[in-house]
């Protein structure tokens, strides 16, 4: 009736307020700082030890870059974005399989798309199609949520995309999948039973893998890549000698674990000698002597250059600039228009707080070291692209939250 109404002219359609549909000012800001910061700091961890080196240089054009198309989708409603969903994810779903025919091979992984100008990283883009794809189909009515067939439906879009970037592999991206898919699955009305049931499945699973990787005799471990099961040993701090292993087997074991747990060991030894207020820009012992390898320090273990070089304060003003981030995020979802802006916002919000929560946690121990970059502090252009499209998206929200 109402909607009849304003189509036949007896009401005024509603309009904006200006001040309404104004940015969210704190997010930009935030986000300007973030980007200062880590031009800053990856020009500190890369000219170390290489004076000519103008990675920073790269990293500010793609920072301009991912504003402009930031920008660019604020000029249209995500409603209309949303429409092309089934589009975006079936596309980076292509790329996906596409790297495994024509990707550029570094570190032992597949996982790029060698452009010339460009290292193009699919799993990065699948990551936002993904979250728009997965809010556009759980925006249905309530009822047809606590269907079960919807439900696998729902897991099996969070499934694909999970199982192609594991090939690659990269167990790091392709595990954030799953508290994306759980947590925009859970706001949108899944019932908390599915979930339980899921968690409860996958838990176990976990578990299984970890006895198995840490206790069973070689022949009967899962197989796994040798870089991932080292990695999780350092975590765990299990000796990479076996049981029956001879003394020249144990102590060749004893040096592949030493080179294996170098870098998390040393980022950990960056962030503790920081201090207060840390030793000065340019001026970090373990990133200018090269202790903190110069192939992670401006990526994966950015941090740990913050925060030797500026200490425990720098590193508590990058934390609070991502938690002003998160903090708008859910103040977003909190005030969006409808379930679609909801949950597009919970997926950005739930894949900021991933990243940095990893990230941050491989530089001082507390989880395993994965690869996952910090958002627009650590180097890579596919990243940094992604990392603001995600503030893009979640300002597009904001802007039309009050439109019909």
């Amino acid at each position: 009736m109402m909607l009849a109404q304003y189509s036949t002219g007896i009401f005024p359609s509603p309009k904006i307020n200006p001040r309404e549909r104004a940015l969210e000012w704190p997010l930009l800001i935030a986000m300007v700082a973030l980007m200062v910061i880590g031009a800053i700091f990856i020009y500190s961890a890369s000219t170390a030890t290489d004076p000519t080196s103008r990675l920073y240089l790269r990293q500010i054009f793609f920072y301009v870059v991912g504003v402009v198309a930031a920008a660019v989708l604020c000029l249209v409603d995500y409603a209309t974005i949303a429409r092309w969903a089934t589009v975006f994810y079936w596309a980076t779903i292509l790329l996906l399989a596409a790297v495994f025919v024509v990707g550029t091979k570094r570190f032992g992984a597949t996982r790029w798309i060698d452009l010339g100008f460009f290292q193009f990283q699919p799993s990065e883009f699948a990551k936002l199609a993904f979250i728009v794809m997965q809010a556009n189909y759980l925006s249905r009515p309530i009822e047809e949520l606590r269907s079960p067939g919807v439900f696998l439906r729902s897991l099996g879009l969070t499934l694909l995309p999970f199982v192609l970037i594991l090939k690659e592999p990269d167990l790091g991206s392709a595990l954030l999948f799953f508290p994306m898919g759980l947590v925009m699955m859970f706001v949108a009305g899944t019932p908390p039973k599915f979930l339980l049931r899921f968690l409860s499945g996958a838990g176990l699973l976990i578990i299984l893998l970890l006895v198995d990787i840490l206790f069973a005799p070689p022949r009967w471990q899962i197989k796994l890549e040798d870089y991932q099961r080292h990695r999780l040993l350092v975590y765990f701090g299990k000796d990479f000698a076996q049981r029956d292993a001879t003394p020249a087997e144990r102590q060749r074991a004893r040096e592949l674990q030493r080179q294996k747990s170098y870098n998390v060991d040393q980022a950990l030894i960056s962030v503790g000698s920081g201090g207060l207020t840390g030793k000065g820009w340019r001026q970090g012992t373990q990133n200018s002597l090269g202790y903190l390898p110069r192939a992670v320090a401006h990526n994966d273990f950015i941090f740990s250059v913050i925060a030797e070089e500026k200490g425990f304060l720098g590193s508590v003003t990058v934390l609070t600039l991502y938690g002003l981030v998160l903090f708008i995020g859910i103040k977003i979802a909190g005030q969006a228009r409808d379930r679609l802006g909801k949950l597009l916002a919970v997926g950005v919000v739930t894949l900021v707080f991933s990243h940095v929560f990893i990230n941050i946690g491989m530089n001082i121990r507390l989880m395993p070291v994965t690869g996952i970059p910090l958002p627009l502090l650590s180097y890579g252009g596919s990243s940094v692209l992604c990392s603001l499209i995600a503030i893009g998206i979640l300002q597009n929200v904001h802007i039309y939250r009050r439109s019909y």
